[in-house]
């Protein structure tokens, strides 16, 4: 199989958190824009590269008012710092369909290396146009408090937990 450059396909992605409220409940929430770019040859997939970023305004935890705090300068401050992003730097392939995808995530303005654990879930010409499809789901924790997000601590949690279903879709041939 030759090796692909893919768009992230947005409408076919959800970028979603977890995060503790107060101890009593885990509240959930999506990032709903972004773009994306991954270059993979099924064959050879610790080779592959991905770039992801997220505008950091397109909070939304179902709340209009949560979000606009949560876009604020007491949380994420999408005014000076509008974009999240992901860059790979490492996969290691952990089993036939799962990989350790280890690379920079900048939050805040803060870059640290992020872990996702990575599953394939398929590589394929997507039935409707005809264009080769892949698609993953990625897991993985960060610690806002490491990227400068400390509003509300300890009774907001720290720990965030993340799962992306990405979907990414190569031109058409």
């Amino acid at each position: 199989m030759r090796a692909f450059t893919y768009s992230l396909n947005k409408d076919h992605t959800d970028v979603v958190f977890e995060i503790s409220h107060l101890g009593f409940s885990n509240k959930h929430g999506w990032f709903r824009d972004m773009s994306g770019s991954l270059t993979l040859d099924a064959d050879k997939p610790e080779a592959a590269t991905v770039s992801v970023v997220i505008k950091t305004r397109s909070i939304d935890t179902n709340h209009a008012e949560r979000d606009t705090a949560l876009a604020g300068a007491g949380f994420l401050d999408a005014a000076t710092f509008a974009d999240i992003s992901f860059v790979s730097t490492e996969i290691v392939r952990t089993g036939a369909d799962t990989a350790d995808i280890t690379g920079k995530l900048t939050l805040h303005g803060i870059t640290k290396p992020m872990m996702l654990h990575a599953k394939l879930n398929k590589i394929a010409s997507n039935p409707f146009d005809h264009t080769p499809t892949a698609g993953f789901r990625a897991t993985g924790e960060l610690k806002r408090s490491d990227y400068g997000v400390t509003a509300f601590l300890p009774m907001i949690g720290d720990a965030i937990a993340m799962t992306v279903d990405a979907e990414f879709s190569a031109a058409k041939r």
